[in-house]
C-alpha cells in the first residue's frame, strides 16, 4: 500500500464521523471488525481523522475544577514510589538535602556579586518557612523602611560585599546610566573612581538626571 491512496466508502466514512469521539484504538479495532479492513491501520484511520477535523474533545488536559482519579490513593505496595528501590532512594521524615541552608546562611551571587542572605520569613512564591533577600537591601530597609517605587540603592564604595546600611545611598533610577563609565562613553564610572572622585561623580550624575527629567517634563508639558 505504500505509497498509494486509501479510499473509504460513503458509509465507512459516515460510521468513523459518528464514532469520532471514541479512542483512536477502540475506533480502529470496531472498524477493522465492522469492513474487515485489514488494509487500514490505525495510523492511516488516525490520519483520516485529522483530515477531517473529527477529533476526539479530549486535550489531555485537566479540567478546572475535575478531580484525578488517583487523589487521596497510595501506591500498591512494591509499585511506584512504594518499590523497595524507589524507598532505598527517599528521604526520611526529618531529613534535609545536602543543597539546604537555614537561615542566616550567605552566599555572593555569581552573576552580579550582590550578598545572598537567608532569611527567617516566609517565602510570598513558594511558602517556604526562609526566603533569600539582597543583604544589603535588607539591611538597609531594615533601618530606613522600603525602598520608594523609582528608587535604588547604590553601593558607595563599590564593594558590594560591605552591606552596612551606611554604604549605601538612595538613588533614582534613573541617575544608574550616568554612574556607568567604559571608553565607548568616555567618562569615568563610579565604581572604578578614586574614592575622593566618588562624591563629585554621584553629585555630577544626580545633576544630569535632574536636568533630564526638567527637559522631559518641559517637552511633555508643551505636547499637551
Amino acid at each position: 500500500m505504500k505509497g498509494r491512496a486509501i479510499t473509504y466508502t460513503a458509509e465507512e466514512l459516515n460510521w468513523i464521523a459518528e464514532r469520532r469521539t471514541w479512542s483512536r484504538d477502540a475506533l480502529h479495532r470496531a472498524f477493522v471488525g465492522q469492513f474487515g479492513r485489514t488494509d487500514v491501520s490505525r495510523i492511516n484511520l488516525n490520519s483520516l481523522c485529522k483530515r477531517k477535523g473529527w477529533m476526539t474533545g479530549r486535550t489531555g488536559c485537566f479540567a478546572k475544577g475535575q478531580t484525578p482519579a488517583n487523589k487521596g490513593k497510595p501506591c500498591a505496595e512494591g509499585r511506584g514510589g512504594r518499590h523497595p528501590n524507589a524507598r532505598r532512594t527517599q528521604f526520611a521524615k526529618g531529613d534535609r538535602p545536602h543543597t539546604w541552608r537555614g537561615a542566616g546562611h550567605e552566599r555572593i551571587d555569581a552573576k552580579d556579586g550582590y550578598v545572598i542572605l537567608i532569611v527567617d520569613e516566609p517565602n510570598p512564591w513558594t511558602g517556604a518557612a526562609t526566603r533569600p533577600v539582597h543583604k544589603h537591601r535588607w539591611l538597609w530597609e531594615k533601618a530606613h523602611g522600603p525602598i520608594p517605587k523609582g528608587k535604588c540603592l547604590k553601593c558607595l564604595d563599590g564593594d558590594k560585599t560591605n552591606t552596612d546600611p551606611s554604604n549605601w545611598t538612595l538613588i533614582d533610577r534613573g541617575v544608574l546610566p550616568h554612574l556607568n563609565g567604559g571608553r565607548h562613553k568616555k567618562r569615568l564610572a563610579f565604581d572604578e573612581a578614586a574614592p575622593e572622585l566618588k562624591p563629585v561623580l554621584m553629585t555630577a550624575a544626580k545633576l544630569k538626571h535632574a536636568v533630564h527629567q526638567r527637559r522631559k517634563s518641559r517637552t511633555e508639558g508643551s505636547s499637551t
